[in-house]
């Protein structure tokens, strides 16, 4: 008899008579996860700023790279789909359901979904290295692809060793920053440096609010995240730190930015996102916190991105 918490469960189900209707468009939409797109987009708008407030514009570079890191967040969205799936973590979910763990999708169509983004990932981080001339961001692009792979996936995922949120904020932060503007400039900035902390904090807290509502789920799985060790209280209390930091960051740019004060408008959902992890007694809760903890970042790093192409002055011709 086949392991309820291993193999393949679209084939269980098949077995035992309980398997669900076939997964539609929309299931296969709702895989890759839109919500998380923002933390694709923001990055590559604030590096793609830096580097403007720099003196360096590439349209051709920013718009590869923004390819790049919007395959690289579905890609590794399948691959956490097929992965959890095939390991029996997704068996049962508070949260939207999954392709595989659903038994909707055999795990094979999956994986190979979540391989062709990560591979059109990695076509459009050539054409950054063809057009920027720096050969050397290759490698960068081949650690990129392996830690979306073994985010959940391999022997030892440290999605299972409570580093999700420690390389969500990596990657989908100072390294998509960073690398956007080096990848147009050919050098790192400090204001990239500092964008790419702010948008690493908001990357970081949606994983943790993500976590916080499996923490149940996760624990009987086997699942070690982040909020399984340091428990619900202390998660909240980082969710709220997280969510501050980018505020914090920019009060500072604020002071040199005509639109600056404006981005302080997204505290609007920031804040309720905040109140309603802090106040949160059930995983269903944290399905709301989730939205606005995405929409929070995408609309901060937009918005700062259109603050800093402003600058001083604004758009405004001068009187």
């Amino acid at each position: 008899m086949a392991s309820p918490r291993s193999g393949n469960p679209a084939r269980r189900a098949q077995l035992d008579g309980s398997a669900p209707s076939p997964a539609t468009w929309r299931d296969w939409i709702a895989a890759a996860r839109p919500r998380t797109l923002g933390m694709a987009v923001a990055p590559v708008a604030l590096g793609t700023a830096a580097a403007f407030n720099a003196e360096g514009y590439h349209l051709g570079i920013a718009l590869a790279c923004l390819a790049l890191a919007l395959c690289m967040q579905v890609g590794v969205n399948f691959a956490n789909d097929y992965s959890d799936g095939v390991k029996g973590t997704d068996a049962v979910r508070v949260g939207p359901g999954r392709l595989v763990g659903a038994g909707k999708a055999e795990p094979r169509a999956v994986r190979n979904v979540a391989i062709g983004f990560l591979a059109a990932g990695a076509l459009a981080g050539l054409a950054v290295v063809l057009l920027s001339g720096r050969w050397w961001l290759l490698l960068v692009g081949v650690v990129c692809i392996v830690a979306a792979w073994t985010y959940t996936g391999g022997k030892r995922p440290y999605g299972y060793l409570a580093l999700g949120e420690v390389m969500s904020f990596l990657f989908f932060g100072p390294v998509a920053v960073i690398g956007t503007t080096y990848a147009i400039i050919g050098r790192i900035t400090e204001d990239s440096i500092a964008l790419g902390i702010a948008i690493g904090c908001f990357s970081a807290a949606l994983m943790l609010t993500n976590n916080l509502r499996d923490i149940d789920t996760d624990r009987a799985a086997g699942k070690r995240s982040l909020p399984t060790l340091i428990g619900r209280r202390a998660s909240k209390a980082l969710y709220v730190l997280l969510m501050l930091v980018p505020f914090g960051i920019l009060w500072v740019f604020s002071y040199a930015l005509a639109y600056g004060v404006a981005v302080f408008a997204v505290l609007l959902l920031a804040g309720p996102a905040m109140v309603i992890v802090v106040l949160s007694r059930s995983p269903r809760d944290l399905i709301t916190a989730l939205g606005l903890t995405g929409m929070s970042a995408l609309l901060y790093g937009v918005g700062l991105a259109v603050a800093i192409w402003g600058g001083p002055g604004g758009f405004l011709p001068a009187a």
